[in-house]
């Protein structure tokens, strides 16, 4: 269940992120149902992580090739998180995800073989072998490219609507444009596999 009642103004999913890269094995996709809606708003934008690798330039794709990057959700779940700190931290309490894993930058799809980009603004933290500091310009210039709007798509959602993305693939952000409105969706996360360069 991902929820946000009408008196709160945090919302889950309110950034650019893929679900549950901090595991060692990531989900696979997942999966919404929109049950209970505001009038207006609350969308759904996904950026497709294929389209950002194809789009790089050969120099920034050769200074990726290879590097591994940290992911965790401490800095969101944890108590003292970002979450903790506003009005969804008693909707997560008990939620915490103290995991981490290390994954390739650019990975293929298991399925297809494509390149991917993998890394995203919710979750990554640094690369290997760098601080978070050192990491930062680097990430930041990932980040602004994968956005582009030409990586994206938007859902509208209606009451029933079905949507199934693959996490390896994409990112997603939910707007939080709807301040006293419910908004309640049913999620199911799928089973992933290791990723691998």
């Amino acid at each position: 269940m991902v929820r946000k009642t009408k008196d709160q103004q945090t919302n889950i999913g309110g950034g650019w992120h893929t679900d549950h890269s901090y595991d060692q094995i990531p989900a696979m996709g997942s999966i919404l149902v929109a049950r209970t809606l505001p009038p207006k708003g609350g969308d759904t934008l996904w950026a497709h992580m294929g389209a950002a690798y194809d789009s790089l330039s050969d120099e920034i794709k050769q200074r990726i090739e290879g590097l591994e990057a940290y992911h965790t959700a401490d800095h969101i779940y944890a108590p003292g998180g970002v979450y903790a700190k506003t009005d969804q931290g008693e909707a997560l309490r008990g939620q915490e995800r103290r995991t981490g894993a290390t994954h390739p930058v650019v990975v293929r799809h298991p399925r297809t073989g494509q390149k991917l980009l993998y890394v995203n603004p919710g979750f990554t933290i640094h690369f290997t072998g760098m601080t978070r500091e050192e990491s930062v310009p680097l990430l930041r210039e990932l980040y602004d490219h994968a956005m582009q709007p030409a990586h994206q798509c938007r859902v509208e959602w209606a009451p029933g609507t079905v949507a199934i993305w693959d996490n390896r693939t994409t990112w997603h952000y939910a707007m939080n444009d709807y301040h006293g409105h419910a908004r309640e969706m049913h999620r199911i996360t799928l089973s992933g596999e290791a990723l691998a360069a």
